[in-house]
């Protein structure tokens, strides 16, 4: 049980990273549209930066109890969320090639889970 819930923090931490790459558009997309003038710029920066620094932070404890090699393969599913916002927040399209790719990642996750 207790290694489910490390799992279970390794993948809430690897979704908090994942907004990293929301703030990042959004920042490009005040760039975009206002340039340097935009205070939601300066914001969304801001909030990039803190959600590495929280990252990190979390990072560091649960490498501490997985394996490295099994943190670093969970950590790809990164992958499958940024795609969940960009079709959620951003309203961009999956291709079949997009999704090809996230189910490989996952049947990859799953292959390296079930030899730990």
């Amino acid at each position: 049980m207790k290694n489910a819930k490390n799992y279970i923090l390794l993948h809430l931490n690897i979704l908090i990273f994942s907004f990293t790459g929301v703030f990042s558009k959004a920042a490009s997309e005040q760039f975009k549209l206002y340039g340097l003038k935009s205070y939601l710029l300066y914001l969304f920066l801001g909030l990039m930066f803190l959600n590495c620094m929280i990252y990190a932070v979390i990072w560091q404890k649960v490498i501490k109890k997985i394996d490295l090699s099994v943190a670093y393969a969970n950590k790809t599913v990164y992958l499958i969320w940024s795609q969940i916002w960009a079709v959620l927040l951003f309203n961009e399209t999956l291709s079949v090639r997009n999704i090809i790719g996230l189910i490989l990642v996952f049947i990859g996750v799953l292959v390296v889970q079930r030899y730990e």
